[in-house]
């Protein structure tokens, strides 16, 4: 997908290098304490380790094919520099495959949730089996840290609704930079800086391979990426809310094998967006017959907080999921 960066010497070389070329959508600036540097040096590393994409035709879920490849049309219509909508797509959708296939050459899964991130304030204060707020989410891993401070799990999910999000933004991007004297590598490489899985030209080999190839609708992995769209009562109130459950993952399901990576695997959890005090927030809720702990686990992040540091935790909440009639009725 983009060109590749010149190779440094050595491990630290490589990941002083690294650093210093990503934008650290899973690790801001922000988000990182002076006691967790090597936690994130070595998150970054992993994911690195793992963006290589492998020799094969590139798959999408058809669903989210279309609906990137419509916002990439009008994002491309009215863009301030000249790019088709094939290249808007697969200037957009280059990332995706570096950051949630790893290394395979399965169809990314909506649903995927990041497995590099195990910070202590991502879990439950007590430690309970399967309660972690995974950080980054969805296709694009959009990150509590960084582009995915102000939606939810459930939106980062809805490739719909993340694709209206991220598409535009990487297109205008990547326009600023050619306007700004950029040539075409370097202006796709500024558009690309939010995920560090594009750090070593990964995203440049992905999109060569959309542009020559093009990219094949997969049926088989829907809008959500086996999530399910339900709705939930929560406090009284009646929202919009998403199950997530990785035994349902469509895709790539890499991720879900609690052997593949450094943080948790949740437990099935139900996410929403409410608001307190006219301040959006996120929601995520394990129901007690959902995570086996004997008790409703909700955990809530205001939108702008970085998970990592801005999570609280409550035991003896739960919502009731008025779609099946289960949970809190």
């Amino acid at each position: 997908m983009r060109r590749h960066l010149p190779r440094t010497p050595g491990r630290a070389g490589r990941l002083l290098a690294a650093l210093a070329s990503a934008a650290l959508l899973f690790c801001s600036p922000q988000a990182v304490h002076a006691d967790e540097v090597s936690e994130e040096q070595l998150a970054l590393e992993a994911k690195l380790a793992n963006a290589t994409i492998p020799p094969g035709q590139l798959t999408f879920g058809a669903q989210a094919l279309a609906a990137a490849e419509g916002v990439a049309a009008d994002a491309a219509a009215n863009a301030s520099c000249h790019v088709t909508p094939q290249q808007a797509t697969a200037l957009a959708l280059a990332p995706v495959w570096p950051e949630v296939i790893a290394g395979t050459m399965a169809t990314p899964s909506p649903m995927t949730l990041s497995r590099y991130d195990n910070q202590d304030g991502l879990y439950d204060p007590a430690r309970r089996a399967g309660l972690f707020f995974n950080p980054g989410v969805g296709l694009w891993q959009m990150d509590s840290a960084g582009l995915g401070t102000h939606n939810t799990a459930g939106e980062a999910i809805d490739s719909h609704w993340v694709s209206a999000v991220v598409v535009p933004y990487i297109v205008d991007k990547y326009c600023t930079a050619l306007n700004g004297g950029s040539d075409a590598p370097t202006a796709r490489a500024t558009a690309w800086r939010d995920w560090n899985a594009c750090a070593r030209g990964a995203c440049d080999t992905a999109f060569w391979r959309a542009m020559n190839n093009g990219i094949s609708a997969d049926p088989s992995v829907d809008r959500y990426g086996g999530a399910k769209p339900r709705t939930c009562e929560y406090q009284g109130v009646a929202h919009d809310c998403l199950f997530v459950d990785v035994a349902d993952a469509q895709g790539a399901t890499w991720w879900t094998n609690p052997a593949s990576g450094r943080s948790p695997v949740p437990r099935p959890f139900y996410v929403l967006r409410t608001e307190t005090g006219g301040y959006p927030q996120e929601v995520r809720v394990w129901l007690a017959e959902d995570s086996g702990h004997g008790v409703h686990v909700a955990v809530t992040r205001p939108f702008g907080g970085n998970a990592r540091t801005s999570l609280t935790w409550t035991d003896g909440v739960g919502l009731c999921d008025t779609t099946l009639r289960r949970g809190a009725c």
